[in-house]
């Protein structure tokens, strides 16, 4: 039986091998970057090119059983390294498959067939893949929040041995990583409409909004805003403005339901007593859709037009602490006195997605100038003309730029059908890609800066795996934008 095993494995992989190898003969041979007739060519590129990245990303990041993903990889060594990718790193690789899926589905709907047909179920199973064995990042804790003390299952930063055995206490959990996947695992209900992934990502959000600073100031207000993680007591960009988008599609999925839910709060007129009540699920979930978005750009939006990193200045210190209520132990709001950090890519990235999507469920047109003054000034504050290449824009590309540019340009993506500038703003990666892909595809893998080429000491060149499947979503994305505009 361990035989037939192995060898049907191996019969997988050899399979999987030449998928690979086809996808990417399907980009060398089928089209050119200088030479694209039409927009069909250009949309079949690119969503060629993204199949194909995908395809050797998983050909070399993740191990030969496809359980676990190495962080590293350096196509001119032709070595991987030893050190296994965050949950946040690995989710990179779900969202470049449910980015293919979208682009697949898109050219169905056009009446394109063909890619659809011989790609789909492949992508699909792998997604089903993915996403069990996430479950080697999973484990259970018991926390003490701001309205009640639970245990809770939920995704860990490291990879543990085994599924459900990871260590997700204090600071080893935090709630961004678990609103990449909220997304991921909508986006998944959404394409497949599979119950189990839509019922995993709204037990994760009841974890993250559990996380809520539900406290009350002295005026009677909340103090309102996510930390980091459950281990942290600053305010960051990225535990709030991802989970704008996600709750706004779980609103989109019950708002014709009258499904209920526990909402937790603090009592306004003695501003201690923990109380709790039942919602309707929708209007919870849009409810805190506002609430999140509203906390973010009343504390975090600069003077430049883009978001400040977290709110920090921790007073007295950074330390948690509690309070005792009717004899139960609380978490204690901490004070936070300024926004500080550098303004990355991203931050503004979720919060152009959640505008644009808050501006869909309400037709309130403050989302809709808001997440256009928002593209104009991330795109300016981000985006550097010729200073690499003549008439392209360079993007940073140090440290983890790379992925939080995929962010941006995906909230160009999501603003992109009520704001045709939008989409000017995300030629400026395709024509990144496609100068990367021009000049330096090596081995199938596009180098950090796409504009800069790979670096001349090889032993240098260890690239970031989630920087490969977030060039795949990109490339994903182009193209369902090319099909759609």
């Amino acid at each position: 039986m361990k035989v037939f095993k192995k060898l049907q494995f191996i019969f997988v992989a050899s399979v999987s091998m030449l998928m690979v190898r086809q996808v990417q003969a399907e980009t060398q041979i089928s089209f050119s970057v200088d030479n694209i007739k039409s927009d069909q060519a250009r949309q079949d590129q690119n969503l060629v090119r993204a199949m194909a990245l995908l395809d050797r990303s998983m050909e070399v990041y993740f191990s030969a059983d496809g359980k676990s993903m190495h962080r590293f990889y350096n196509p001119d060594t032709k070595v991987r390294s030893e050190e296994k990718a965050s949950v946040w790193m690995y989710s990179a690789s779900i969202e470049a498959v449910n980015a293919i899926l979208h682009g697949l589905k898109a050219q169905k709907e056009r009446g394109n067939h063909n890619l659809f047909d011989k790609h789909y179920k492949r992508y699909a199973d792998l997604l089903v893949q993915l996403h069990e064995n996430a479950a080697y990042y999973l484990g259970t804790f018991n926390l003490i929040s701001f309205t009640q003390s639970k245990d809770w299952t939920v995704y860990a930063v490291d990879r543990a041995k085994a599924k459900g055995a990871a260590n997700v206490t204090g600071v080893l959990n935090v709630y961004d990583d678990q609103m990449w996947l909220i997304r991921e695992l909508i986006e998944a209900y959404r394409l497949t409409g599979k119950e189990r992934y839509l019922k995993e990502a709204e037990y994760l959000t009841t974890y993250v909004l559990d996380g809520w600073d539900c406290t009350l100031d002295d005026k009677g207000n909340e103090n309102g805003g996510i930390p980091w993680g459950p281990g942290y007591v600053t305010k960051h960009a990225c535990s709030n403005a991802p989970m704008i988008s996600p709750l706004v599609w779980l609103y989109e999925i019950y708002k014709k339901k009258n499904d209920q839910i526990t909402y937790n709060y603090i009592d306004a007129g003695d501003r201690q007593s923990r109380r709790s009540k039942m919602l309707r699920k929708a209007d919870f979930y849009l409810d805190f859709a506002k609430r999140i978005y509203a906390w973010q750009k009343d504390h975090l939006l600069n003077s430049k037009g883009v978001y400040d990193d977290m709110m920090g200045d921790c007073y007295p210190d950074c330390s948690i602490i509690y309070e005792i209520v009717d004899g139960i132990k609380y978490r204690k709001n901490t004070q936070l006195r300024k926004a500080v950090g550098t303004s990355f890519s991203y931050n503004s990235g979720t919060m152009i997605s959640g505008a644009a999507d808050l501006y869909r469920a309400t037709r309130s047109k403050v989302y809709l100038e808001d997440g256009k003054k928002l593209s104009d000034a991330s795109f300016q504050y981000f985006a550097k003309l010729g200073s690499q290449v003549p008439a392209h824009y360079t993007y940073a590309s140090d440290g983890f730029n790379n992925w939080f540019n995929g962010v941006l340009l995906r909230g160009f993506f999501q603003i992109s059908p009520v704001f045709d500038k939008a989409g000017r703003y995300m030629d400026s990666f395709q024509q990144n890609l496609d100068y990367g892909y021009a000049h330096f595809l090596r081995s199938g893998l596009l180098p950090p800066d796409l504009l800069g080429g790979w670096h001349i000491d090889k032993d240098k060149n260890n690239l970031e795996g989630m920087f490969m499947f977030t060039y795949a979503a990109q490339y994903a994305m182009l193209s369902q934008y090319q099909i759609e505009k």
